[in-house]
């Protein structure tokens, strides 16, 4: 394929994944933006919101944020453009172009691309782990070095990518070795080395922002929320108080019934000075429960992780009412306040229920067909590599659903940044078998079957 072919290619891809922002006339914000930006301002740490992103959201405000959306979605392509043709999927360039709108209409790929939040790179560290434990040798060394950086950044950005990305990693390099692999070592050494770079990039980032060795902090506060909407702190207060002395104790019959109502609404939380002031209390709490009533936890962590499996809708929290985003860039980067004031989703101009009526029950079978692609991996030599693309994607799945909801409780946006990924691999089988056609059968030449054919600048295969 022509240079200038493949250049429009991914220049329209590029369009169909930045399509939502485009649309909006600006990058789209959620309730956690605003966090992330404030990092480099404010010059402190705060609960889950990880400096390493908050210093890429930065360095794209001069241009009103859309160098960071580009960058995502040309990570994005990229990602895609190695998974296809490492598994001897070589789109044309009117492949790789249907194939973008066909994720973009049907799954929340661009929703993912065009937000200024983390949840893009958590789909693009676990295809960029896959590729290193299992697409390597199709991989060159300058696509490889580039995967170890993209990996390592994504898992920067937020805590529960990185578990994710570990569990990916365990997970494949059983694989390996189980199957003795050609270059076990080597494949698992470059995997290691892109989640071993994201603990670096953490420690190193926030210590230019603090100066001192520090890790982003939040994990107790959230999983005390948890426990809280579970029911689980309001028992444990009703046993101990008044004799353990909480904060808390005068407040047990008034405390929210969800983890959003305690941390992020108007509580007793805000009265008790929030994470600094609760911190300590918090992390007793969560201990003491899970050491007293282990089967109680064990039990809400279970049905938490099960919920947040089948929880995948798209825009949560992409409302015009996110307050604290709309102070913090107005505040830190007044230059841009013009222009996210007019955009569409400040005027209240999105919403996502006709979107997720259609991508949440697609999503939803996607994953549900992910253990049919595996059994076909096993039975079909050519679609050995999309099955174990399909079960390290379980993998992926049931740890974003585990870690997330054990910790934070179920979200849609959780479920929402790994889902289309499911989608990707399902659509990957088609196209990796070719159509069978009667014997000397030949398509004609305007047949839009003949158009849609494997082919990436080499020989080519109608399908």
């Amino acid at each position: 394929m022509a240079l200038t072919t493949r250049a429009f290619a991914a220049l329209t891809a590029g369009a169909m994944l930045l399509a939502p922002a485009m649309w909006n006339r600006f990058p789209l914000l959620q309730w956690d933006t605003g966090g992330y930006l404030a990092r480099w301002f404010e010059g402190y740490l705060v609960p889950s919101r990880s400096v390493v992103f908050g210093f890429f959201l930065t360095a794209g405000w001069p241009l009103d944020f859309w160098p960071v959306v580009a960058v995502q979605a040309a990570a994005t392509l990229w990602v895609l453009w190695l998974v296809l043709r490492t598994h001897h999927i070589h789109l044309s360039a009117f492949g790789f172009v249907a194939l973008t709108a066909v994720l973009s209409v049907f799954t929340t790929l661009p929703w993912l691309v065009g937000i200024l939040l983390t949840d893009i790179f958590a789909g693009l560290s676990v295809l960029g782990l896959h590729l290193l434990l299992f697409r390597s040798t199709h991989l060159s060394l300058r696509e490889r070095l580039g995967l170890i950086v993209l990996v390592g950044f994504s898992a920067a950005t937020h805590s529960a990518t990185l578990a994710v990305d570990l569990a990916v990693l365990v997970a494949g390099a059983a694989v390996i070795i189980a199957r003795r692999d050609r270059l076990p070592g080597g494949r698992i050494a470059g995997a290691g080395a892109a989640v071993l770079l994201s603990v670096v990039m953490v420690f190193a980032a926030d210590y230019v922002l603090v100066r001192r060795l520090a890790w982003t902090p939040g994990g107790y506060g959230l999983a005390f929320g948890r426990l809280l909407q579970d029911g689980l702190v309001k028992r444990h207060l009703d046993r101990h108080c008044p004799q353990a002395g909480y904060k808390l104790c005068p407040y047990r019959d008034e405390l929210p019934e969800t983890a959003d109502g305690f941390l992020w609404g108007q509580s007793v939380f805000d009265r008790l000075g929030r994470f600094a002031g609760l911190g300590a209390e918090m992390e007793t709490i969560v201990l003491r429960s899970l050491a007293e009533e282990p089967l109680a936890n064990l039990k809400a962590a279970l049905v938490a992780t099960g919920r947040q499996l089948v929880t995948v809708g798209g825009g949560e929290g992409v409302l015009t009412s996110i307050w604290h985003t709309y102070g913090m860039i107005e505040k830190f980067t007044p230059s841009v306040a013009p222009a996210m004031r007019a955009a569409r989703q400040q005027q209240g101009e999105i919403d996502f229920a006709a979107m997720n009526a259609v991508q949440v029950p697609i999503g939803l079978a996607s994953m549900a067909l992910l253990p049919v692609v595996v059994l076909m991996g096993r039975r079909r030599r050519e679609l050995a590599g999309v099955g174990t693309l399909a079960a390290m994607v379980i993998v992926a799945l049931v740890a974003n659903a585990a870690v997330c909801a054990i910790i934070s409780g179920p979200h849609p946006r959780y479920g929402a940044r790994l889902a289309w990924l499911a989608s990707l691999t399902v659509v990957m089988v088609p196209l990796r078998l070719p159509l069978r056609r009667p014997a000397g059968a030949v398509p004609a030449a305007t047949d839009t079957a003949a158009a849609f054919r494997i082919g990436w600048g080499g020989k080519t295969i109608d399908v």
